[in-house]
């Protein structure tokens, strides 16, 4: 029986989730000992990994911050808990955050020079890029230790359009000096082998696991629509997550328009806080202020806290990801984990995540005519008529798909080839293929 991570306020799932690990994993496995360097962020990816890790007998130096400061994590032994970056809250003057950041980086390079975990598994660079992709990881292979990289995003500043020579040099150095990177996608794999001259036997693709660290309680979508603020018969369509330029907002505003010609009880909801982008927010804000008024469209520009976050999956209708570029989005993900239907825009792997019809529809991005029929065709399906049974095959779906068992069992494999020991490639009754976690389409 696979371990179930749903309820992570539950400690009865440690001990499920150890006694499957058990069964799976024989002696050696438990030995390994890894340093998983987290940059400090990314609450859902670290608590979703780290769990799957530990349950599967993985003892760890978790580099952290106030942010992954879990009490989930406190109790347990085989997490080593370092919060070496402390606090990442922004209003605090520029010497402040200087010298945090400089004090951050002096603990890191005490802590890998005395370290007992020969893998270093980075999953996300600190504040100096540049200097975390070239200096600091050749200390770290100097001090002997092994690195395996997960890659999020191969060229996040040719995403955001501000790409540069000595961003893709550093980045190929930060690639070479890897001993193992993780990827999500085949299309991110084939774009670090040809862009950045990786080896393939060097790249392992490792699905993006789903979001476990955000409750999922009782409430049902009647009650979360009325704590929107919608009734029953109004029709949410929701925009979630960090509003930057590269993920087209502009072009949902602008198919929500058209489509609001043809039914009055369409709404949006847009619900996120603007990143680093004051001129295009201001634009935005500009755009729809009337629509705000008059209580079309739904904004709460702020961050929202993993305790509130399921009231906008659980009272939505549709989440759209109108992108003009992603390599893969863990927002999509999210939605999935609450069953809730995806439109998305053609672009990186999102449509290759979208079962047509049945989890979502694709639409071809930067183009709000194509999103405003992806719309109308969603709002008048079969998938929309029984969103409450639907909403069940989805999870279902994306459960069996992006399960942190196989994101846990891959990583391990990898873990124990760079240790010389078994891995459950190798161990008899214990083979992890690709295919061995082939998901079944939903009905």
């Amino acid at each position: 029986m696979k371990p179930n991570f749903q309820n992570h306020k539950d400690d009865v799932y440690w001990k499920s989730a150890k006694a499957s690990a058990a069964l799976m994993s024989p002696g050696p496995v438990s030995e390994i000992k890894v340093a998983l360097l987290t940059g400090g962020s990314d609450r859902p990816y670290v608590f979703g990994l780290v769990t799957s890790l530990v349950a599967q007998g993985v003892g760890l130096d978790l580099i952290g911050s106030d942010e992954l400061d879990f009490p989930e994590f406190r109790s347990k032994s085989e997490i080593n808990f370092l919060n070496l970056r402390g606090s990442l809250q922004s209003n605090v003057n520029f010497l402040r955050k200087a010298f945090r950041i400089l004090k951050y980086y002096a603990k890191l390079i005490h802590y890998a020079a005395t370290a007992k975990p020969k893998i270093f598994h980075i999953l996300w660079n600190n504040k100096f890029e540049y200097f975390d992709r070239t200096l600091l990881l050749l200390y770290y292979k100097l001090l002997g230790k092994k690195i395996v990289l997960t890659v999020h995003n191969v060229n996040a500043d040719k995403r955001d359009a501000k790409d540069t020579y000595i961003n893709r040099l550093t980045l190929r150095i930060q690639y070479r000096l890897a001993n193992c990177i993780f990827i999500h996608t085949e299309k991110m794999k084939m774009e670090l082998i040809e862009e950045f001259g990786v080896q393939r036997t060097r790249v392992t693709v490792i699905p993006f696991g789903i979001n476990n660290a955000v409750p999922d309680t009782s409430l049902t979508a009647g009650d979360a629509k009325r704590r929107l603020g919608l009734r029953e018969d109004e029709m949410a369509i929701l925009f979630f997550g960090r509003v930057t330029p590269y993920k087209g907002l502009e072009y949902l505003i602008a198919a929500f328009r058209k489509v609001l010609g043809t039914r009055e009880n369409y709404r949006l909801v847009i619900a996120g806080r603007p990143d680093r982008c004051e001129e295009y927010w201001n634009a935005i804000l500009e755009d729809i202020s009337e629509d705000v008024q008059k209580g079309k469209i739904l904004l709460r520009p702020d961050f929202i806290p993993d305790e509130e976050t399921e009231v906008y999956f659980k009272g939505a209708d549709v989440l759209v990801l109108p992108y003009r570029h992603i390599y893969q989005s863990g927002v999509l993900f999210l939605g999935h984990s609450f069953g809730l239907p995806v439109l998305a825009a053609d672009v990186g792997s999102l449509k290759d995540e979208i079962v047509e019809g049945k989890t979502g529809l694709a639409f071809k991005p930067e183009d709000p005519i194509d999103l405003a029929r992806a719309i109308e065709q969603y709002f008048t399906s079969d998938l929309y008529a029984d969103l409450d049974s639907q909403r069940q095959e989805i999870k279902g779906y994306v459960n069996e798909r992006h399960s942190w068992d196989v994101v846990s069992q891959k990583t391990m494999n990898i873990y124990a080839r760079f240790l010389r020991m078994p891995s459950s490639e190798q161990l008899p009754g214990h083979e992890v293929s690709d295919t061995a976690f082939d998901a079944k389409i939903p009905s």
